[in-house]
């Protein structure tokens, strides 16, 4: 399968990073589209759509914190990044139209493999719902 857009479910820990590094170095061997997707989970569903921040310099989602860090991966990313979008509540309710609106044909995320996660494991939650192929990296 040839991938032109990949959608890197991103959190707001260094972890990403190793997320970052995949995704960069398959979009640079695919001459392929990289866009970054942050939910903040912990205020619930104040907004219902997912906003792109390169686009939008309105009220966000999401605290200035954030979107610092954000750009702080964009920077990072050492690859054009096309869409960071943000938004609240849950993930898996908002990749559906996202990933169809965007053309996007991969998608990444990262798993931890500690006491925490295997009890509440966003990861399973998205191979459950996703309707395009998803990488899940290991993370340390």
């Amino acid at each position: 399968m040839e991938y032109r857009h990949i959608l890197v479910a991103v959190e707001l820990s260094d972890d990403t990073k190793v997320l970052i590094d995949r995704a960069t170095f398959f979009a640079d061997k695919l001459d392929a589209d990289i866009s970054f997707v942050y939910i903040d989970g912990t205020h619930g569903e104040i907004y219902p759509e997912l906003v792109d921040i390169q686009a939008n310099d309105g009220d966000l989602p999401i605290n200035q914190d954030a979107v610092n860090h954000l750009k702080e991966f964009e920077a990072y990313a050492k690859h054009p990044i096309k869409h960071i979008f943000v938004g609240t509540g849950d993930l898996n309710d908002k990749l559906k139209n996202t990933i169809s609106a965007n053309n996007v044909d991969l998608l990444m995320c990262g798993h931890h493999h500690d006491f925490w996660h295997k009890l509440i494991s966003h990861s399973k939650q998205i191979i459950d719902t996703s309707p395009i192929d998803i990488l899940v990296v290991p993370m340390e």
